[in-house]
């Protein structure tokens, strides 16, 4: 248990579109949130973790950076990450348990805030960043009108439509389970209920998907506090272990490879760990668009690959009491998009038993959950060992 690195505070600020609240008042919302949860104060925390760092492209993408916080908590740290060019937002996480490992730090805040829909609402406090020209990864996509990441990820779904037979049918379980956890969900941006009719009928966005496929603008932050092994025995809350880790990245270039990242990084997740798919108790699976959940499934082995829209065919295996309950607090697509923090902290919730009108039932002990799925993805394995 000494070396290893836990989950040990859980935070989440109040979900909404077009919220006043600014957005480091969010962020310390579910920073206090967290440090109640594991019994901490500002005073603990010696290590600060975030995605992507601070940006203002696009507007409200990430308002609030790791100085910012650092400021208000008025702590001395020791250590701290936030940058772009990691494994996707889990691998802010990823990084805080490497640092406890090493000795870097005891405790580490993570946390990721999004404030898109205010952005958007309010051009004039959040102006968009003017320019003659495109930079970084949007320089391999921006030629090709590829302005979307809908327009990424439909490319891997119709290829499962033409050369799988994968259906629409199949493909609108992940939203309609999304909605139908999200009511249980009392912060869930969605309050709406999701039929197959209204699915089937939503207008395109990019062949196979949907609307309703997509996930939308949400102002929100979500926090978790990365603890040292030999720290938990003297913190009130039930410890999560990070028991495995896995992370792969690939060109961004619109001329795509035969896999999104996440076949390779599923591949390597079992790799480290003895734990087998037979042990997993719930799976929260990054979904900014419905298909990339149902990848994660093949890129885990739950299935083979192609074979997702089967897997998931008709939505009883995913249902809160099914095999392998998905995205119980409704994933991005029903709670909103809290870009990939929100599956790590439902996954917490579960393993101890705190979820509420979604609990899964049983005793789960092991979940995964996931970030990502194009060219960068994340995937964590985690496990309450105690009682």
């Amino acid at each position: 248990m000494a070396g290893d690195a836990f989950i040990t505070g859980i935070g989440q600020s109040q979900i909404g579109a077009r919220l006043d609240r600014h957005p480091l008042l969010l962020t310390m919302d579910a920073v206090n949130e967290a440090l109640a949860d594991a019994g901490l104060s500002f005073a603990d925390i010696d290590g600060i973790s975030t995605y992507p760092g601070k940006s203002n492209m696009p507007p409200g993408y990430s308002p609030v950076g790791v100085t910012d916080v650092m400021e208000v908590m008025r702590s001395d740290i020791h250590w701290f990450s936030g940058g772009h060019e990691i494994t996707s937002q889990l691998g802010a996480v990823v990084a805080a348990a490497a640092a406890v490992q090493a000795g870097h730090a005891r405790h580490v805040l993570c946390f990721r805030t999004v404030y898109e829909a205010a952005a958007l609402s309010r051009p004039a406090d959040y102006p968009v960043p003017s320019g003659d020209g495109v930079s970084g990864f949007a320089q391999w996509l921006m030629p090709f009108n590829a302005f979307s990441p809908a327009t990424w990820v439909a490319q891997y779904a119709m290829r499962h439509v033409k050369r799988y037979g994968l259906k629409r049918e199949q493909l609108a379980q992940i939203a309609l389970t999304a909605r139908a956890h999200a009511l249980l969900n009392p912060r869930a941006l969605v309050r709406e209920p999701l039929t197959m009719d209204q699915y089937m009928s939503a207008r395109l966005i990019s062949e196979p998907l949907c609307l309703y496929d997509c996930d939308r603008f949400t102002d929100a932050s979500t926090v978790l506090i990365v603890s040292a092994g030999d720290t938990v025995k003297d913190l009130k809350c039930t410890p999560v272990r990070i028991a495995a880790s896995a992370y792969s990245g690939k060109r961004y270039s619109w001329d795509q490879d035969e896999w999104m990242t996440n076949y390779p990084t599923g591949q390597e997740l079992w790799k480290r760990t003895d734990y087998r798919r037979k042990d997993v108790d719930t799976v929260q699976f990054y979904d900014g668009f419905s298909f990339l959940a149902l990848s994660w499934f093949e890129a885990l082995g739950f299935c083979k690959p192609g074979e997702g829209g089967e897997f998931i065919e008709g939505g009883s295996r995913i249902a809160l009491d099914g095999e392998l309950p998905l995205n119980t607090f409704g994933g991005q697509i029903g709670a909103g998009r809290l870009h990939g923090f929100g599956f790590a902290h439902e996954a917490v919730v579960q393993l101890r038993q705190q979820g509420g009108a979604r609990q899964i039932p049983g005793d789960p002990k092991v979940a995964i959950a996931t970030s990502g799925g194009g060219p960068m993805a994340t995937a964590l394995l985690l496990a309450r060992d105690g009682p």
